[in-house]
């Protein structure tokens, strides 16, 4: 049988187009916009919960405290504070202080962070506080209502000498006069009964040279 006969043309058979994927590039955008959302969000809630943490819990009067009362935890309430640094925080009884045998020394008020220097122990509340004019340069400069101090003395032309030992600071003062080698804290120091027994000669050498403060380690 003789073949068909072939049709043909000057046209080739049309190809079948190759389909190509294209991006939805107004997706892509979408999508980089919610991660950098979704990273901002994170960076912003781990910034709050760090500034969170930074708070220092220390203890506030529920109640006017007139001098004189021994502090009880029906007194007082814990409350968070940001304090702009370690020094400032030390200036008030921390939340898990000790509160028994407190003395208040000073009046304390409705709302008011309890200072240190306004709550004492019984004992030390017995003390007899002895005030002292130091220069700027002869105390740790971040010498805390607290801390425990040797009290030496430099007389003029004459070898320095250790006046008391071990004494507590009560209370601190801020710097008074020009900054430099002029300017001066006043110190309140307590002094056991012990103590008093070399107070005469002790404020003798005081009034001919200049006292120096040396902090026991904390």
């Amino acid at each position: 049988m003789a073949d068909s006969p072939v049709l043909r043309s000057g046209f080739a058979a049309p190809s079948t187009p190759t389909l190509r994927t294209r991006r939805a590039r107004w997706k892509d955008g979408r999508l980089l916009l919610g991660v950098l959302l979704v990273a901002m969000t994170a960076l912003a809630g781990a910034k709050l919960l760090s500034a969170a943490d930074d708070t220092t819990a220390v203890w506030a009067a529920k109640r006017d405290i007139p001098i004189g009362t021994t502090i009880s935890g029906d007194d007082l309430t814990t409350m968070n504070v940001r304090f702009t640094s370690n020094d400032a925080a030390g200036q008030y009884v921390a939340a898990d202080a000790e509160l028994k045998g407190l003395v208040v020394t000073r009046p304390i008020n409705k709302g008011e962070f309890v200072p240190r220097g306004a709550a004492t122990t019984k004992a030390d509340n017995e003390r007899t506080e002895l005030p002292l004019s130091i220069a700027a340069g002869r105390l740790p400069s971040d010498t805390a209502v607290g801390d425990q101090v040797d009290v030496w003395v430099v007389p003029k032309d004459q070898p320095a000498a250790m006046l008391w030992g071990q004494v507590r600071v009560v209370q601190i003062d801020a710097v008074k006069g020009v900054a430099g080698s002029s300017a001066r804290r006043q110190i309140l120091i307590g002094l056991e009964k012990e103590d008093l027994r070399r107070l005469p000669a002790s404020l003798a050498l005081i009034s001919n040279g200049e006292p120096v403060l040396i902090r026991r380690g904390r």
